[in-house]
């Protein structure tokens, strides 16, 4: 059965609701029939990378707020991922387009190393400062993950995957999707936003009770 994720790099609740749909996972007795793909979606589509501003100085621009109130919310965010084990540092976390990052997630695809690669590129933007957006970087964690340095370099460095990120940005306008993180299960179920873990495994409970009848 499989479990759609609409989710940005950039996006601080799609890191929180990975680690809460993963604890609802270990929870459900049937996981090892459940196939996690990871789809495309932009928070900012138009943001140009910008390794002089910090994502606190970002978010502070887009929202119109002052320095204080960006700190504080982001504090606020920070503090819930510390309670599913994570730790955010937004305030060395560098503000870049995703779209490439997105890329290389469905080159991992091919592999069945997507759920590893958005773990290290989450892990590399809210804890480990790192510039998702430049290639290096990007290369760095597909070599972590044991894909091919020329095969990397080669998608990095044209338009490949493209096509596929724009339609899982165009698909997530179809059906509706408003935010992310969105779960869509089995095409039956959808649960959007970083919910506890009992949500969704009841979710998961649901739609492989009726993918499964028998």
């Amino acid at each position: 059965m499989k479990v759609e994720i609409w989710s940005d790099v950039m996006c601080p609740f799609c890191y929180i609701g990975k680690r809460k749909f993963e604890k609802a996972l270990e929870q459900f007795p049937h996981k090892d029939k459940i196939t996690v793909i990871w789809k495309s979606y932009q928070l900012d589509p138009d943001s140009v990378t910008d390794t002089s501003l910090n994502a606190i100085d970002h978010l502070a621009h887009r929202k119109g707020w002052s320095k204080e109130q960006a700190n504080e919310a982001t504090q606020h965010v920070s503090g819930i991922a510390k309670e599913v084990g994570l730790e955010f540092h937004f305030e060395k976390a560098v503000v870049a387009n995703s779209f490439d990052a997105h890329r290389l997630s469905h080159l991992a695809k091919k592999y069945n190393k997507q759920n590893d690669l958005e773990e290290k590129l989450f892990a590399a933007y809210f804890t480990e400062g790192k510039n998702t957006g430049d290639y290096n970087t990007l290369l760095q964690i597909g070599k972590e993950l044991n894909i091919d340095e020329k095969e990397i370099t080669d998608v990095l460095n044209s338009e490949a995957f493209a096509n596929e990120v724009n339609h899982d940005i165009m698909e997530a306008q179809q059906i509706g999707v408003r935010g992310v993180p969105f779960f869509v299960i089995d095409r039956k179920y959808a649960v959007s936003g970083a919910q506890e873990p009992d949500t969704f495994l009841n979710a998961l409970t649901k739609a492989f009770e009726e993918h499964t009848p028998n």
